[in-house]
């Protein structure tokens, strides 16, 4: 078996294409047309990962999605873990974790500082003993109206948040234009939010991102729908949102939790009371 980076060429597009297909029938979104959006056209850099090879045959792919980030207070160079995939013939073999170990190497070789994803409650102890993450904390799953309950200080938001995304406008707009389902940005009250459809009727996916860079005035009013949030407000910056309500384990198809680990020595994970994070800083929709 032979490992080999992966590549985001038109070729191997359809290659990785062809796996999710073999893997996950259901999954028709990892298209090559959404793969070339996530893979190559990121303007943080083209995706970090290995294959493997057994001959012709592709075994088994994983990539990391770089991301450009705030930790611990400090610009860092982070990855995303997201995609991955074993045929069918080659599972069992413990192809994963050889791809993951191969792709944070060759990560941390190159600069890039941490890996973080999210992982639901099967895949997390795995990520955890094999893997050597750390859990930093289930996400929170709130559904209401209006803006987020959290105050309108964005400076303050800014320092108490030691670990959010650096959301400049060209990688915005790249994460809103995803060809699976894009996003909207609208204007809630002094807010700048953005949404998109859950597949449920009446329900809105939300999220209420830092922005580094202002954007027009003249941005339309959110729908009339009720707002789901899976993410984390900072514990200093969380007010009473009395139109707001956490969604109990119970009615939760799985808790998704926060996963972290350090690529870099001195890299340390963000304390779990000081995360900004939400939908357009993972995959949720």
């Amino acid at each position: 078996m032979e490992l080999r980076p992966t590549e985001a060429t038109p070729i191997m597009l359809v290659k990785y294409e062809a796996l999710f297909a073999e893997c996950f029938p259901g999954a028709t979104h990892l298209n090559t047309a959404y793969l070339a959006w996530l893979y190559r056209d990121n303007p943080a850099g083209t995706v970090v990962g290995f294959d493997a090879w057994e001959g012709d045959v592709l075994a088994a792919h994983y990539v990391c999605v770089p991301v450009d980030a705030v930790l611990n207070g400090n610009p860092a160079r982070l990855l995303l873990s997201l995609n991955t995939a074993t045929a069918p013939a080659f599972q069992g073999k413990g192809l994963f974790t050889r791809l993951a170990d191969a792709t944070y190497q060759y990560a941390a070789s190159r600069g890039f500082d941490a890996v973080y994803g999210v992982a639901n409650a099967n895949s997390t102890p795995g990520f955890i003993r094999k893997l050597g993450f750390d859990l930093l904390t289930p996400l929170d799953a709130k559904v209401g109206v209006g803006h987020l309950p959290m105050v309108d200080d964005t400076d303050n938001l800014q320092r108490q948040a030691l670990f959010h995304r650096l959301w400049r406008r060209d990688a915005l707009s790249w994460r809103l234009g995803s060809p699976a389902r894009p996003y909207q940005l609208v204007r809630a009250g002094q807010r700048i939010a953005a949404w998109t459809t859950t597949g449920r009727a009446g329900i809105a996916a939300w999220a209420e991102p830092i922005l580094e860079e202002s954007l027009p005035e003249n941005l339309p009013s959110p729908p009339m729908r009720i707002h789901l949030q899976l993410g984390l407000i900072p514990e200093a910056m969380k007010t009473k949102g009395v139109r707001w309500f956490n969604i109990p384990d119970r009615f939760r198809a799985s808790p998704l939790n926060l996963i972290f680990k350090p690529l870099q020595s001195g890299v340390s994970a963000p304390p779990r009371d000081a995360i900004l994070f939400g939908q357009l800083d993972f995959d949720a929709f």
